[in-house]
C-alpha cells in the first residue's frame, strides 16, 4: 500500500527537491533536516487519503499501511518490522523506555551515561530516577579520541553490580562523534546489563544492522539524516523486552481491524492522529536509494572533511577526533577559539550565531560542552563546498565572535 509520488532525477542538480530560501546557507541538517519535495508530497497524499474517508482509513487501511512501512524501515536498518514501534521522534521513544524501565528499578540502582549524552535525554532519565530513588551515573569519556578500545573501556569501567541500564549515543549530539556502540553492547551483554542507544544521527548517516548490533532498545528520529517528515521516529525493542513496555497514553489498545493482538497495538491507537509522517518514511528511504545510499554517505562525509580542513586552517585548532569515517560521518564538530567568557546559559545562543545568521544568512549551531566551544557543521545533499567557503569567510569577518 505504498504511496509513490514523482520526483526529479537524482543526478546533477538536486536544488529543486528542497525549498530553502535564497540567501540562506543551511548547515544544520543534524538538528532539523528538511525533507525533499517527494517526501513532503507523500506525506500530503497520505493525509489526503485519511481526510477523504477517515472510517475506512482507520479501520481497514492504517494497520496494513503501518506494517508495510515498518517492514520497509526494518529492511533498511537490519531488523524485522514487527520489532519496531513508530513514534513522533527519539525523545518520545526514550520517554517510553524510561517510563517502562524505571518501573523495575529500586532505590540505589544505577543508570549509566557518558558525558556526551543529549541534554533532553538526561532530563528524561533524571526524572525517572528521582521517582524511584535510582542514581544517574555520568562517566567522562577520553578526549581527544584515540581509539575505540579506550572509549569502550571508559564506559565499562563505570559498570557496577548496581548498573541496570547503559544509555549511549550512537553519534553524539554535542561532539558529533561516532561511538563504538556495537562493542559496548557486546561487553554489556557479557555482564548482563541491557543497553539503550540514542540513535537519531546514525539513521541513514551510517549503515545500521540492529540484529547484529545487539542492543535492547534503539531510539531514533527520521527527520534528521533520513530526511523523513518531522514527526517520524521509531523505537526498536528486542523481543525479550517488548512485553515490558508501558504505553505513554492509555487508549483502547488492540487491533482496529480485528487481527491478532500484537505488542505494538497499545502504542498505535493513542487516540485520533494522522500517521502520514510515519507512512512517508518509505518514500524517504526510496529517495536515498535512488540517489545511492553509500554515495550519499561518501559525498556528505567528503564535504564534512572539507569543512574540517578549511576550518582547521582558519582557526589553527586541532580537531579532537581522527580524520576518519570511523569517527565522523556527515556532521563534524570543530573547536573555535575560546571567548574567555563563561558558557552561555541553556537556551542562550553563542554570541557568534547572531551575526552569522543576521549578516550572512548562515544557520549553524555553536555548542558549549565541557569547556569547549564547538562549531557543528552538518552536510547534506543540498550543500556544496561554496557553502563551507561562505561559512569560513563569515567566521573570519566576525573574528569568531571574539
Amino acid at each position: 500500500m505504498t504511496l509513490t509520488t514523482s520526483t526529479s532525477q537524482l543526478s546533477g542538480d538536486l536544488s529543486n527537491e528542497w525549498s530553502i530560501p535564497a540567501g540562506v546557507t543551511y548547515l544544520n541538517h543534524g538538528s532539523f533536516g528538511p525533507s525533499p519535495r517527494c517526501v513532503r508530497d507523500a506525506r500530503h497524499a497520505w493525509s489526503e487519503r485519511l481526510e477523504s474517508q477517515p472510517m475506512d482509513f482507520y479501520l481497514r487501511q492504517m494497520e496494513t499501511a503501518l506494517d508495510e512501512a515498518a517492514e520497509k524501515l526494518g529492511k533498511f536498518i537490519g531488523t524485522n518490522g514487527n520489532d519496531l514501534l513508530f513514534c513522533d521522534n527519539a525523545t518520545v521513544a526514550m520517554n517510553i523506555v524510561a517510563e517502562s524501565v524505571s518501573a523495575t528499578l529500586k532505590p540505589g540502582d544505577e543508570i549509566l551515561f557518558t558525558d556526551q549524552e543529549y541534554g533532553a535525554v538526561m532530563r528524561i532519565w533524571r526524572r525517572a530516577a528521582e521517582r524511584v530513588g535510582a542514581r544517574i551515573v555520568i562517566q567522562p569519556m577520553p578526549r581527544p579520541v584515540a581509539n575505540a578500545d579506550e572509549q569502550v573501556a571508559a564506559v565499562m569501567n563505570a559498570v557496577t553490580e548496581r548498573t541496570k541500564l547503559i544509555i549511549v549515543s550512537h553519534i553524539t549530539s554535542p561532539t558529533a562523534v561516532i561511538f563504538p556502540v556495537e562493542a559496548v553492547c557486546r561487553e554489556a551483554t557479557k555482564r548482563g546489563v541491557p543497553v539503550c542507544i540514542d540513535g537519531p544521527h546514525a539513521l541513514a548517516m551510517m549503515p545500521l544492522n540492529l540484529k547484529k548490533l545487539g542492543c535492547d532498545f534503539y531510539c531514533a528520529s527520521g527527520h534528521k539524516w533520513l530526511s523523513a517528515p518531522f514527526g517520524s521516529g521509531f523505537l526498536y525493542v528486542a523481543k525479550k523486552r517488548q512485553q515490558q513496555l508501558t504505553p505513554p497514553v492509555m487508549s483502547w489498545g488492540g487491533s482496529l481491524s480485528g487481527r491478532s493482538a500484537h505488542w505494538q497495538d497499545e502504542f498505535r491507537w493513542l487516540g485520533t492522529r494522522d500517521p502520514a509522517a510515519f507512512l512517508a518514511i518509505p518514500t524517504a528511504i526510496e529517495f536515498l536509494e535512488r540517489f545511492g545510499v553509500e554515495e550519499f554517505r561518501q559525498q556528505t562525509h567528503e564535504l564534512a572533511q572539507y569543512a574540517r580542513q578549511r576550518i582547521v586552517e582558519l582557526t589553527g585548532l586541532e580537531p579532537p577526533t581522527p580524520d576518519s569515517r570511523e569517527w565522523y560521518g556527515s556532521m563534524i564538530a570543530l573547536p573555535l577559539p575560546s571567548t574567555g567568557e563563561p558558557a552561555p546559559r541553556q537556551g542562550i545562543r553563542d554570541q557568534l550565531q547572531n551575526p552569522l545568521w543576521g549578516k550572512f544568512g548562515i544557520e549553524v549551531p555553536i555548542v558549549h560542552w565541557r569547556g569547549e566551544r564547538l562549531l557543528r557543521v552538518s552536510c547534506y545533499l543540498y550543500n556544496t563546498r561554496a557553502h563551507i567557503d561562505l561559512l569560513c569567510d563569515a567566521l573570519k569577518q566576525c573574528n569568531f565572535g571574539l
